[in-house]
């Protein structure tokens, strides 16, 4: 049996269900009243989240909290497209209010100017699923493992430059429902020939397959045993953007924000330094990121916060809505190639 998410079984108005037709054909009733009950914590408001907070508003959760304490800057104006261009110096996620609020009416958002670290536990234990952008490693780390003991969904994402990538955490128990097409079994006698014996697919009709997929923990995820032979043997399969993850996230740890396009030359300089000590740490080879991965990973470029955000965004609303397989643990975008890259991170 499927579980629900919701806590109450949502009622679809005649409105409502006008509003969310083409959704409700795609996907079916009950993933949208899975979705009409689901509530979701968004932090960090800048062009990724803009992205993110666009796609769960149009597909009509509950309610979204944006949660940011930073303040709208030129930059912020340039990548996103939720704040006023007026609105310099303003808090992030206030300023962001209006637009996404007018985006669908019937979605409660709601705007939390606090920082997200200073947040008790009990704040994130409130929603069905947290989405973290721009945060720390340690706060991500922090918030999965709360989240996973009470079956909140959890999801990461962050751009950088060129460079984008998600991680979503289900928890060791996801179920959900995947369309296929249904095979109809062969009719006739064993003197029909072999071909009658076939199954056939039969592609005007489908049918609704149960499944089940677990999910490691982001902890899990970042401190894969690369000296073991199980990882060893993963590793041809392992993008290079999972290593560079981990240098772009021990940057934002050692300074206290992301590479600074007005710092370019020292920030180039501290991220090959990083990037020596971290592929050092975790005892690959030297050569697996060569030095002009830093000329491509500074501020976010707006294409790349639609594409991340768009897989970001759906992937929170599959999640939700229990329909159709989800992404396993990580995305990796690179626009340099124009492709994504999804990768398996399982418990050790």
């Amino acid at each position: 049996m499927i579980d629900t998410i919701e806590k109450e079984d949502p009622v679809i108005s005649e409105e409502e269900a006008a509003q969310y037709d083409r959704q409700i054909r795609l996907w079916g009733l009950d993933a949208q009243k899975r979705l009409r009950g689901s509530r979701v914590l968004l932090a960090g408001l800048g062009g990724l989240g803009a992205e993110v907070a666009k796609n769960l508003i149009l597909a009509g959760v509950k309610g979204l909290t944006l949660l940011d304490h930073e303040k709208v800057s030129e930059e912020s104006c340039r990548a996103q497209f939720l704040v006023p261009v007026t609105a310099q110096g303003q808090n992030r996620a206030q300023a962001s209010l209006e637009r996404a609020q007018n985006l669908n009416p019937m979605v409660e958002v709601h705007a939390d100017s606090d920082k997200v670290e200073d947040k008790p536990d009990d704040f994130f234990l409130q929603f069905d699923a947290v989405c973290l952008t721009g945060c720390s490693r340690d706060l991500m780390v922090r918030v999965d493992q709360l989240c996973s003991q009470r079956d909140i969904k959890v999801f990461c994402g962050d751009v950088y430059g060129y460079y984008g990538y998600m991680f979503c955490n289900l928890g060791r128990e996801h179920n959900y429902v995947e369309e296929k097409p249904k095979v109809v079994k062969p009719k006739g006698n064993s003197n029909d020939g072999p071909e009658a014996k076939k199954a056939k697919i039969d592609p005007n009709e489908t049918t609704m397959l149960k499944k089940t997929s677990s999910y490691c923990s982001l902890k899990e995820a970042l401190e894969v045993d690369w000296t073991s032979e199980k990882a060893k043997a993963g590793m041809k399969r392992t993008p290079v953007d999972y290593f560079l993850l981990h240098v772009l996230l021990k940057f934002r740890t050692d300074k206290g924000r992301d590479p600074d396009p007005q710092a370019f030359a020292e920030d180039s300089q501290l991220l090959k330094q990083i990037r020596d000590d971290v592929l050092e740490a975790l005892a690959v080879r030297a050569d697996l990121l060569s030095d002009e991965f830093v000329s491509f990973c500074f501020s976010e470029m707006s294409p790349v916060c639609a594409v991340v955000g768009g897989v970001l965004g759906q992937e929170v609303v599959k999640a939700l809505s229990q329909r159709d397989p989800p992404h396993r643990n990580f995305f990796f975008f690179d626009a340099r190639k124009g492709n994504g890259v999804v990768d398996y991170f399982g418990p050790n």
